[in-house]
């Protein structure tokens, strides 16, 4: 830990993920969906309909069965799987990847399958470690140029001053826990802890501090200001994926591949998984530890062959399976690797054992609250005449568009000595970016000068 820790000179550094607003379905007590809720706005049916999937998860009827979410493109397809992933727990894996990504000149489209399938499964293990605990009384961030990609600012180090209601103490960390605390999005008020060994850091939720800035939409979860002194012993709950443990008794066995860091890119013997299951039962069945199936959501589902759907078709009958939640914005369409049409390129034996939540276009009134809460999330200032300008614009070209527009606004409105943005910054950010629709039209417009 001492390695992890040096005095430093600091700089402020801010990222936020498309999604990191979201922390559950956003349901009343009796299942209904709030039209603002948890993140998540509009969707009713869809939000509805997944509470009650949640439901049958934690009731155990989900066993042999998926979940595929159909729609167009930016109609918030993964940000409810993702949603449902929040309802389940903290602590429960989420496994997002793209159909595409099983295709590998370096392993087998069933052994990426199966990875990602053991990432989803989680093993929660309860012991007692050392932690500095608190809520963020200040924190500033050293953000020189990285050698090797200089337009990227990559956080080095970090000085950090947590406070309980008793005790403050402040902490200066080196990289590994500074990009942590970049990534999580930890600004001043968030009550965190980091682990003493491991430097692991945890976003536990938000106290109601002085200077911290808080809002209606907010997100995080409000909590009291912790008590007693911030460097102190804590009861971890610690979970593990399968994965994490088929590739740790891996590393062990096979030290020419630890050497080169070359095992999460190779296949995983059977039997190694074998005695991996075999080791979990036996802690779960001595009431050391807790099983947790987590969520692997699998989007542009229509992208897999006939052969990933059987070994998907056969994955959902297995003792330790997660819950596999797929998406797709196809119709009617070839199964990949035949010349079979069904629908969403799905084989009709698999589509059985799914239950099928569509999702729909959002209204401009649903799309404005949607821009709301993420200009709140980037601590962007706009305009109310700016705001419409992108709620149009979101209507008349897609969702995903009108948020992508925020930032550039942001700078171009900051370029002008400016911190609010108004409807001339969107204007130009959007005659600098085009849509999809926009490329098209340019592609056609000078179709005799691109390449073939």
């Amino acid at each position: 830990m001492s390695e992890m820790i040096r005095e430093v000179r600091v700089t402020t550094f801010k990222r936020k993920g498309i999604h990191s607003h979201i922390r559950g379905l956003g349901l009343d007590k009796d299942g209904k969906p709030k039209p603002i809720g948890d993140g998540l706005v509009g969707q009713l049916e869809a939000r509805e309909a997944a509470g009650i999937i949640v439901q049958m998860i934690k009731e155990g009827k989900m066993a042999g069965r998926g979940v595929l979410f159909v729609g167009p493109s930016g109609t918030g397809k993964t940000a409810i799987a993702i949603a449902i992933a929040r309802e389940l727990g903290e602590d429960t894996p989420f496994v997002a990847m793209d159909a595409s990504e099983i295709y590998s000149s370096e392993i087998k489209k069933t052994e990426v399958l199966m990875q990602a399938l053991r990432k989803a499964i989680g093993v929660r293990i309860r012991e007692f470690r050392l932690v500095y605990e608190g809520y963020v009384k200040e924190i500033k961030y050293r953000v020189p140029k990285s050698p090797y990609t200089p337009y990227m600012m990559v956080p080095r180090e970090a000085t950090i001053t947590l406070a309980t209601k008793d005790d403050q103490m402040t902490l200066n960390v080196g990289q590994e826990i500074a990009s942590q605390l970049r990534e999580i999005g930890i600004r001043k008020g968030d009550v965190i802890y980091i682990d003493a060994q491991t430097g692991a850091v945890h976003l536990v939720g938000r106290a109601e501090v002085e200077g911290a800035k808080t809002y209606d939409v907010d997100v995080v979860k409000k909590i009291e200001i912790p008590k007693g002194p911030v460097k102190k012993e804590k009861e971890i709950v610690r979970t593990f994926t399968l994965y994490d443990l088929d590739l740790s008794l891996a590393l062990r066995k096979a030290s020419f591949f630890s050497l080169f860091g070359f095992v999460s890119e190779r296949e995983i013997d059977p039997e190694l998984r074998r005695q991996v299951d075999e080791s979990v039962k036996k802690m779960i069945e001595e009431g050391k530890a807790e099983l947790i199936p987590g969520v692997l959501f699998i989007d542009d589902v229509h992208m897999l062959d006939i052969e990933s759907f059987s070994f998907l078709s056969r994955a959902m009958e297995s003792e330790f399976a997660p819950i596999i939640i797929m998406a797709t914005n196809r119709g009617i369409t070839k199964i990949r690797g035949t010349d079979v049409e069904s629908p969403h390129g799905i084989p009709l034996d698999l589509l059985d054992r799914l239950l099928i939540i569509p999702t729909r276009p959002y209204t401009a009134d649903e799309i404005r609250q949607i821009l709301r809460i993420r200009m709140l999330e980037e601590e962007i200032e706009l305009k109310e005449e700016a705001l419409e300008e992108l709620v149009k614009i979101g209507t008349e070209t897609s969702l995903r568009h009108a948020v992508q527009l925020l930032e550039p606004s942001r700078i171009i409105a900051e370029r002008k000595g400016r911190k609010e943005v108004t409807k001339e910054d969107v204007r130009e950010a959007l005659r600098l970016f085009m849509d999809v629709k926009q490329s098209v039209a340019h592609v056609k417009k000078y179709e005799e000068s691109f390449l073939r």
